[in-house]
């Protein structure tokens, strides 16, 4: 199957869609208008009933549906082997019908088991577009009606990394902003594989940040970030594939602090309550716990010389409490000072935000995985990945089986079931409550529960007024990040950010001055070739060799950079015999040994592959030292004739 790399054809010439829909109300991220899992829905049903659902569609996957003026938005998988395909599907909210779909074929990937469409929509309050990413890579955004604004090959420009567990983040809006996360192994600096986070400007699709906030990972995660406030800074938090939790600066990427937890990759979404965050973490091989932790204070973060390395903080600085609960993949929910968690073994789980004390259990199950709870309307709706009283005798580790989905009355002392509802397929996603209805993914299918009609319900939870910015202090050029062919060309904005990351103001083109930058801590110094006009326009050159560098934008005494390749498409030719080899190893397997890095162009390259000497030529060979990250796919993104 021929392919067109959606970076380059982005940059040839984007032709953008833009939706005016005024106000958009509904569920409109998979953690809910409060960031944690709770509704202010009414009126919802206490006893569900598969014979009486409202509707029923075939619409396999593990994904949590999002909802906005009448519009579900959910992911989903079809096809088998070779011809199976990933995407998203929007259906009416009230009868089920499908209104359109976009589904894209598998490829590059080494996801196992039909473990797809794990990650959910994000849609934009201001226009009601779509953002999605794809096990895949396919980071995508739609307009309401299913028209395509832009996409990107995550694993084709980014190097993004997939894994048999498939799991795969889902994207979060913030003003302007549309940002997504994966384990990437990218070239430069950017080159070592780590848990990485990326800003996309959400109408054109540019890339404007992207951040390192961890140490090597461990696992990949898919822990959904939480947006908030601190110190005059819009951040968010998150958990991370180094088994930390993390705060970021969501405008500029810049990482603000990080706390160590785990020796494994964090996947559950964190919650914010009050002045602490609450993590919980565990494997189903590896003891974990719920942790309260305090936010840093200032004092905690002072000294910080480098701008894209976070402040270590010990987890012994801020724990504020623990307890033994664990899960690898559900994430909590906070409703007031209480916080509900379906725990590994299938318990759900009160406990006091404020001490971490364990106020009560309930046993629902044997099993959970990836669903969350959800809590509307004075009730827990709590799926369990089996249904023991079903189940018997295996099946498809996937698809095979029945889930269950709980109706649970919480209380001081207890919770009551109210009842119980079996689905057909495994569930893997968490409900979504809105407009009186109760909507809900397993392996096989998307229900819907509750009456007919309107519940003249509003979710969309107010944003505060954003501060005013101070003085400008840096400047933010966008796309941050080039991919070109020979000759091909590319216009910028540009924008001054004061202290925190507010944006200031937008600069005239002409009115940035540019030049090539070699960052001092470059292992490979080299440059993009290409040149700046005096409108701000960059053109590459015209010459068929690939380069890759940075340029640093100047004005009104403010800095900012970018960063770039240039790459032809085929004939690929590569000589080593030019290399210097100027490094020397230092890992305990080997004796010393000269090698240069790989071209600095090529994604993912860096410390899996050196280049070294053997039988007197000068050749690309694996490296021996890194364990984990080592699987040598590199991808060439280049543009193919239709």
């Amino acid at each position: 199957m021929k392919r067109t790399c959606p970076l380059l054809s982005l940059l040839a010439g984007l032709t953008i869609v833009l939706s005016s829909h005024g106000s958009v109300s509904g569920w409109l991220n998979w953690r809910g208008p409060n960031q944690n899992g709770t509704s202010p829905e009414k009126n919802l049903p206490s006893t569900l009933d598969v014979k009486n659902a409202l509707w029923t569609t075939n619409l396999s996957g593990m994904s949590t549906p999002v909802i906005a003026n009448g519009k579900l938005y959910i992911m989903c998988y079809v096809g088998e082997g070779p011809e199976l395909q990933e995407g998203v599907s929007c259906l009416d909210a009230e009868s089920g019908k499908l209104l359109w779909q976009h589904v894209y074929p598998d490829f590059l990937s080494d996801t196992i088991y039909l473990r797809y469409a794990t990650s959910s929509p994000a849609i934009d309050p201001e226009t009601g577009n779509v953002f999605i990413q794809d096990t895949q890579g396919i980071f995508a955004g739609f307009s309401p009606d299913g028209k395509v604004l832009w996409e990107h090959s995550l694993m084709e420009e980014f190097g993004r990394l997939t894994f048999p567990n498939g799991r795969t983040a889902s994207p979060v809006v913030d003003k302007d902003l549309v940002i997504t996360r994966g384990i990437t192994a990218n070239w430069g600096a950017q080159g070592p594989g780590a848990d990485r986070f990326y800003a996309f400007d959400k109408t054109t699709g540019a890339p404007v940040w992207a951040s390192s906030p961890g140490a090597r990972p461990k696992d990949n995660s898919y822990s959904h970030p939480v947006l908030a406030w601190l110190e005059g800074k819009r951040v968010f938090y998150s958990a991370t594939g180094d088994g930390s939790v993390v705060c970021v600066n969501a405008r500029t990427g810049e990482p603000i602090f990080r706390v160590p937890l785990f020796k494994a990759g964090i996947n559950a979404s964190v919650l914010l309550h009050g002045n602490s965050v609450i993590a919980i973490y565990g494997t189903p091989y590896e003891p974990g716990q719920m942790v309260g932790l305090k936010i840093p204070t200032p004092e905690m973060l002072t000294g910080k010389t480098n701008v894209a390395e976070p402040v270590v903080v010990p987890r012994s600085k801020v724990e504020l409490w623990s307890n033994e609960i664990r899960t690898s993949a559900s994430s909590p929910i906070l409703v007031g000072d209480r916080v509900y968690v379906t725990g590994e073994v299938g318990y759900l789980v009160c406990v006091d935000a404020n001490t971490g004390r364990i106020m009560w259990n309930l046993k629902l199950g044997t099993e959970q995985r990836n669903s969350s709870p959800l809590f509307a309307d004075g009730k827990i709706y709590a799926p369990i990945l089996n249904d023991p009283a079903v189940n018997e005798g295996g099946g498809d580790e996937v698809t095979g089986g029945h889930g269950a989905l709980y109706v649970v009355q919480p209380g001081d002392t207890e919770g009551k079931v109210l009842s119980k509802v079996t689905l057909d397929g495994r569930c893997y996603g968490t409900p979504t409550a809105w407009n009186g209805k109760i909507y809900i993914q397993t392996a096989k299918k998307l229900y819907c529960f509750g009456r007919a009609g309107g519940n003249d319900s509003e979710l969309t939870a107010s944003e505060p007024a954003w501060p005013a910015p101070g003085a400008a202090a840096e400047l933010q050029a966008i796309p941050n990040e080039l991919l070109l062919q020979p000759g091909e060309t590319q216009d910028f904005h540009v924008r001054s950010l004061d202290k925190n990351g507010l944006p200031v103001k937008d600069l005239a083109a002409n009115s940035v001055k540019w030049q090539a930058f070699i960052p001092p801590t470059a292992k490979v110094r080299a440059a993009m070739k290409g040149a700046f006009d005096g409108d701000g326009k960059f053109t590459a050159a015209a010459d068929r060799v690939p380069s890759a560098g940075a340029f640093e934008a100047t004005a009104d005494g403010l800095k900012g950079y970018i960063r770039g390749r240039i790459l032809p498409g085929l004939p690929i030719k590569q000589d080593f015999e030019s290399f210097t080899l100027s490094e020397t190893t230092s890992n305990s397997v080997e004796q010393p040994t000269k090698y240069a890095y790989p071209p600095l162009p090529w994604i993912g390259a860096r410390f899996k592959f050196e280049v070294r000497e053997k039988d007197g030529t000068k050749c690309l060979v694996k490296t021996v030292d890194n364990s984990f990250l080592r699987r040598a796919m590199l991808p060439c993104p280049m543009r193919t004739a239709e």
